[in-house]
């Protein structure tokens, strides 16, 4: 069985590093209060966004469908500190501090299944919007203040710090936009710092994190080395996805970092040691994160399937490559047609009818290896409070 999808190039979630020439606004804004519970999309022991149903129908290659419930861990040992990436739809170039759908949504699809594991915290942040990207785009530039939003995190992250961590372990998580915020944030106030010795893991998802060729540490961070393994700690996991058969063309926007003998960062979520392994993907069982489309059945005949998301375990292999293409986490589909289940999946940028190429799975970066992540992250929290312990 195949799915097509057309997706509206108005929603695509960008990356703030991406090359971006937008205009520095000179006034000083006045900063947030993170005392407040209005700015946090997500804070524990509250019914908020991370609340969201995250109820999963199984879909077997045999067609067979099964429910799997999602309970979160209220008594979580370890946190997670989560930036989400570029959704805002709001007009102005930089976000306001009301979450619209969009940023209620983003935080079900990309961070509350890690509830599982720790308690959350997601700060809401002014960032750059798909307003002032696709003004960029055509050549029509607004007034963008480019370090406005890494300011709020920096501000929400010294409140966590000072007011709710207490000495607890940290997982940092971002994708696109989110994770070049921390990216930054890392540099300046984690790598090589005492803090450091809080951080389990930093997962930065669908962004460029430049590394030596060959190594694990010594190009974006000084200290902070990759994950080669699920119970090393203070490391990063970073990736971006394209199909293993759609490889990252010569105006890809990921893959590729800039300096001699550099390359973007590929650690494979589902094999940390190298070679390939199962992503345990958990996807819109309707559409993508911010696609408005309607898929088609996951099986054929169609049965109604009434959760939001979906698994489809044995479907997708990811494999870590490193080339003249990039450096990328490629992602193969493993579909049968003999089988009623689905022989693809949703993720590509399709504009026009076209699928931009560049993009590769941008779309679906975390949920394609979400259950993974969940896995490592709980690995990572008990080698963590081992650690602690001696």
């Amino acid at each position: 069985m195949k799915r097509n999808f057309t997706i509206s190039l108005g929603f695509l979630i960008l990356l703030l590093t991406s090359g971006l020439t937008l205009a520095q606004s000179a006034d000083k804004p006045a900063k947030n209060d993170y005392g407040k519970g209005e700015t946090w999309l997500c804070r524990p022991g509250r019914k908020d966004a991370c609340a969201a149903d995250l109820t999963t129908t199984i879909v077997e290659a045999s067609g067979k469908l099964k429910p799997e419930k999602f309970e979160a861990n209220l008594n979580a040992p370890i946190d997670c500190f989560y930036v989400y990436p570029t959704v805002s739809l709001d007009a102005t170039p930089n976000s306001d501090m009301n979450a619209g759908p969009e940023e209620l949504r983003v935080v079900q699809h990309q961070l509350a299944r890690f509830g599982k594991q720790c308690r959350i915290y997601a700060p809401l942040y002014r960032q750059v919007t798909l307003t002032a990207l696709r003004a960029n785009m055509t050549g029509k530039p607004m007034a963008v203040d480019r370090v406005l939003g890494y300011n709020d995190v920096l501000d929400a992250w010294k409140y966590y710090l000072e007011h709710d961590n207490q000495g607890r372990g940290v997982v940092l998580i971002g994708h696109s936009q989110g994770s070049g915020v921390l990216t930054q944030l890392i540099k300046n106030e984690i790598d090589g710092k005492p803090i450091q010795s809080k951080i389990v893991s930093a997962l930065l998802l669908g962004t460029n994190v430049a590394v030596p060729k060959g190594k694990d540490v010594g190009g974006a961070f000084k200290q902070m080395p990759l994950c080669r393994a699920a119970n090393q700690t203070g490391c990063v996991i970073a990736y971006v996805t394209f199909r293993d058969n759609v490889p990252p063309p010569a105006n890809s926007l990921f893959g590729r970092v800039a300096g001699e003998g550099m390359e973007a960062a590929c650690t494979n979520p589902a094999a940390l040691t190298g070679g390939s392994g199962e992503l345990k993907a958990y996807l819109g069982s309707a559409s993508n994160l911010i696609s408005t489309a309607t898929s088609h059945p996951w099986v054929t005949p169609a049965q109604a399937i009434t959760t939001p998301f979906v698994s489809v375990p044995g479907l997708l292999t990811g494999t870590c490559v490193a080339n003249e293409k990039g450096s990328y986490l490629a992602v193969t589909v493993h579909g049968n047609p003999e089988d009623p289940r689905t022989d693809t999946i949703l993720g590509d940028v399709v504009t026009n009818g076209q699928v931009q190429a560049n993009w590769g799975l941008h779309l679906i970066d975390a949920n394609v290896a979400m259950g993974n992540l969940v896995e490592i992250v709980e690995q990572q929290a008990k080698a963590f409070l081992t650690k602690q312990k001696k």
